[in-house]
């Protein structure tokens, strides 16, 4: 990196706040706090980060942004540290506080984007953890244009549970067999208090995880950090250098315009399909093209996982916490792997100046690993990420087929109006095999929020059904959710989908290789719809719910999604009530 003088000559954001005799009274506040003179004359990084001690997933975010500060004032730049949101989906799921999920991804991001704009940040390093951060804190980098990259905090270790590594997922599939009666109270309440041993993310191939490796792969995080465990030691170590790669990102212009590209984007999506990912990443990498205007879409994720092979035995489809594949070489070696088959481009460019080809030559395989296959011999030939069509979803519906499993079911429909219900009957063992569960009312506007059915999917498998029981919702999924589950499905019912004209007894037909969703024999046009009444009548909910758009674009809102939540905003607005006022 060149000297301090020569990055502070290419500052062009944050002298408009700082510079000259008229930004006394702005120097003046920052003199008082702790800033001096030399201070305000460099670059200035803004340090976001997510900390709550609500849940382990973002306990470690001060610790990594006093890393990053020191490094930042080492490398010659003034670090400004501050914080935003983070709602736990593990520690909501199941409950009516879930709604509050997916609606977070876009307050983090405003709040991000807003603080940069107020404060005039010239760069940005943003420490992210539990599942909506990381693509929150992509959304508002893109946004910006300015300067930046994305540090994900880290995986938690693996809890031991009677000699065996179990993860957050199990967890939940633990209520299921208690439900079933094969394990007992005291056996929930002994691995309740293993499973989650200290500060990380959930510790599968979940989330937060899924994105962390999205990003590096995509190319704004840079390659190797984010699957380091949140307490390994390099952790630290690594945090400490963040603040020298903003720097240099300032000094060469480089901006997440020139990294996010449609083969970025097609990179992210190999990985996320080569590892078993989250289905959630669908959502989050249709939003974050939103944000950028690259045309990438439902068709072009299927079309990659079908072309991209299975690599990755993770949790929850495989044998492996996550914490495993730090140890048998990281996120590099994936994507080296994927370089080597095709399957990824290895010129994409990435936030440390280099290319992702580059920077994975250093990817350090541990002898004997079983985590990551090569792609000649792969788990699957296929990765794990379908997308389904059919006269249930017509604008398309996502699920995940990592490893083994169900792969097609015939059934007749067991209808829910929400996830409470359905999570009732399958505790009370009222579903049995040969179902295919639906749960309506649960997509991003009808929830409002767009819930993950976890402890629903999990009961199933808890209970031995995982094998004979399918799961349809317009709501999502967790990416610690496996069997056949078949969310996102859209429209939704809230905005007069077909699932919304479901009865029971209704035969479904779920085939993921033909990735067809179909009810068979009926006419649903002739159909009434379901109502359910609106779970929201003010509030942050309810204004989410006014202007989001479909799951199949990425639960994007008005504005910038240019569909029907345009024309919703567009009939609240004074001079449409007036003009509906007068026509009555």
């Amino acid at each position: 990196m060149g000297d301090a003088a020569k990055v502070r000559n290419t500052l062009a954001t944050s002298r408009v706040l700082l510079e000259g005799p008229a930004r006394a009274p702005a120097r003046s506040y920052l003199r008082n706090i702790g800033y001096n003179s030399e201070d305000l004359e460099r670059a200035i990084i803004g340090v976001a980060h997510c900390f709550t001690d609500t849940s382990p997933c973002n306990i470690n975010h001060r610790e990594l942004a006093d890393q990053v500060k020191s490094g930042t004032r080492a490398a010659g730049g003034t670090p400004m540290e501050f914080s935003t949101i983070a709602v736990a989906d593990g520690i909501v799921m199941g409950t009516a506080g879930m709604r509050a999920s997916l609606i977070s991804r876009e307050v983090i991001a405003d709040s991000i984007e807003l603080m940069a704009i107020g404060h005039y940040f010239d760069a940005l390093v943003c420490i992210t953890g539990c599942d909506k951060t990381t693509p929150a804190a992509a959304m508002a980098l893109a946004r910006l244009n300015r300067p930046g990259l994305i540090a994900y905090s880290g995986t938690v270790l693996p809890g031991r549970f009677r000699g065996r590594d179990v993860a957050a997922g199990e967890m939940y599939e633990a209520v299921g067999e208690y439900a079933a009666g094969t394990l007992s109270l005291a056996d929930l309440s002994e691995m309740e208090a293993v499973a989650c041993p200290g500060a990380g993310a959930c510790g599968g191939q979940y989330t937060a995880n899924t994105m962390s490796m999205a990003m590096e792969a995509i190319g704004l995080s840079p390659v190797g950090f984010n699957s380091i465990p949140a307490t390994a030691p390099e952790k630290q170590e690594r945090a400490a250098g963040l603040g020298a790669i903003a720097l240099d990102l300032i000094e060469s212009d480089l901006r997440p315009s020139a990294i996010l590209t449609r083969t970025a984007f097609e990179n992210a999506t190999a990985a996320v399909a080569a590892s078993g990912g989250s289905t959630n990443a669908v959502l989050h990498l249709l939003a974050l093209a939103h944000e950028v205007g690259v045309d990438f879409d439902l068709d072009d994720i299927d079309e990659i996982s079908r072309r991209t092979p299975l690599i990755c035995d993770l949790k929850p489809g495989g044998a492996f916490a996550a914490s495993s594949l730090h140890e048998a070489g990281g996120t590099p070696l994936v994507l080296r792997r994927l370089i080597e088959s095709g399957h990824v481009d290895g010129t994409a460019l990435t936030v440390t100046g280099t290319t992702l080809g580059a920077a994975c030559e250093a990817a350090v395989e541990r002898p004997g690993q079983q985590v990551v296959a090569s792609a000649s011999r792969p788990f699957a030939p296929e990765g794990g990420l379908a997308v389904l069509w059919g006269n249930l979803a017509p604008e398309g519906a996502v699920t995940k087929i990592a490893h083994s499993g169900l792969l097609a079911l015939r059934g007749p429909a067991r209808i829910f109006e929400c996830e409470e219900d359905a999570i009732e009957a399958v505790l009370s063992r009222a579903v049995v095999a040969g179902d295919v569960v639906v749960i309506r009312h649960e997509g991003p506007r009808g929830g409002p929020g767009m819930r993950e059915m976890l402890q629903v999917t999990s009961a199933i498998v808890g209970e031995g059904l995982g094998g004979s029981v399918a799961l349809v919702t317009d709501g999502r999924f967790s990416g610690a959710t496996r069997g056949l589950m078949v969310g996102h499905v859209s429209p939704e019912a809230a905005v007069g989908g077909p699932i919304a004209r479901l009865v029971d007894g209704d035969i479904i037909s779920i085939d993921i290789a033909a990735r067809r969703l179909e009810v068979e024999g009926v006419d649903l046009d002739d159909r009434a719809l379901s109502v359910r009444p609106a779970f929201a009548t003010g509030g942050a909910l309810a204004h989410y719910a006014l202007l989001v758009g479909s799951a199949s674009r990425g639960a994007v809102l008005a504005g910038l999604d240019g569909g029907e939540s345009d024309q919703v905003l567009a009939a609240t607005r004074p001079e449409s009530v007036r003009s509906q006022r007068e026509a009555k």
